[in-house]
């Protein structure tokens, strides 16, 4: 594919806003004075790794005390939160775990790969690790499996903080169905996943990844797109796996879910990037309306899809508020 077969497929698969100077801080300072900030090096050496029935799910975890459990986009990995992990270990022994068949999982072909059964990986995994209730964090895909958990493991969940993600009215957004489109034909990981591991300033293009789904034109790192993508295409298996996850979100997988959100008991605070061209900003009503205990909607005005990861100040202080330790 060339670059502008690549560039158009990514518009219409991952088509987001733009954030504008909300913050004015883009680095990650160090949180816990002699603890390095989490670079790629250092994301690598904190891996480890539950051997579960549904393979070895790959995790990384900083700080004690109660846990807090982020769930990552898609097509990303727990990496996407390692500037929250900085700022709230201090206050939470926080953990990131990879979903089955992206990030560094080893998970065996043949296993569902389905947002249930990510929810339930990620009950067994706490139940490996003799944790029984979280903190749940959620963006993009990782937003509708917190839903998702929530409503199969409603005693399991603390607290819950959402970002801009899937609602039963927008799952799929259409805005993904490309992305399916070429995982069925088996040709996304080859036509978009290579090309920018081959030439990474691509996937900093305006209408790729970068341009649509971050902010600033630095974004992503030449480290983030070796660590989110490479382990994607390292064998056949991963190409096939991360192109079975998007299968898997064809269908509505948040379809009749509204009864037991609305019997969820646990504080839900959403915060949402309004230029977010994939997921409604209509979104966040419906999700605030749907949580009993909502502590309201923060909006974020020009934010796009992956903010969280660029402004990780914005989900520090917001989560510390919903868990009563500013």
């Amino acid at each position: 594919m060339d670059r502008r077969q690549f560039i158009e497929v990514t518009a219409g698969a991952l088509a987001t806003g733009t954030l504008g100077a909300c913050v004015a801080q883009r680095g990650r300072p160090n949180t816990i004075e002699g603890m390095p900030a989490i670079d790629a090096a250092t994301f690598h050496g904190m891996r480890r790794f539950a051997d579960l029935s549904v393979g070895r799910v790959a995790y990384v975890e900083r700080g004690t005390g109660d846990v807090a459990l982020f769930m990552h986009g898609y097509p990303l990995n727990g990496f996407q939160w390692r500037g929250a992990l900085e700022r709230l270990s201090p206050y939470r022994r926080c953990i990131a775990a990879d979903f089955m068949g992206l990030g560094y999982s080893e998970i065996p072909a043949g296993q569902s790969l389905t947002p249930e059964a990510q929810a339930d990986m990620l009950a067994a995994l706490l139940d490996h690790l003799s944790i029984t209730r979280v903190d749940v964090v959620g963006n993009d895909s990782g937003g509708a499996i917190a839903q998702i958990f929530v409503a199969r493991h409603p005693t399991r969940v603390r607290t819950l903080f959402l970002t801009n993600c899937d609602v039963p009215s927008d799952s799929p957004p259409p805005s993904f169905l490309p992305i399916v489109a070429m995982a069925r034909a088996g040709t996304f990981a080859d036509r978009s996943l290579v090309p920018v591991l081959e030439n990474k300033p691509l996937a900093r293009t305006a209408k790729a990844i970068g341009g649509l789904a971050y902010t600033y034109p630095e974004h992503p790192t030449d480290e983030a797109i070796e660590t989110y993508f490479r382990p994607l295409v390292s064998s056949p298996l991963r190409k096939a796996q991360v192109q079975d996850y998007a299968i898997a979100l064809e269908r509505n997988v948040l379809a009749n879910i509204e009864p037991a959100l609305k019997r969820c008991s646990a504080p839900t605070r959403i915060v949402w990037g309004m230029a977010d061209t994939v997921f409604k900003s209509s979104d966040a009503d419906w999700l605030d309306r749907a949580f009993p205990n909502s502590r309201g909607i923060r909006r974020i005005e020009s934010a796009k899809l992956f903010f969280p990861e660029e402004f990780p100040e914005i989900i520090a202080e917001e989560a510390r508020r919903l868990w009563g330790v500013l």
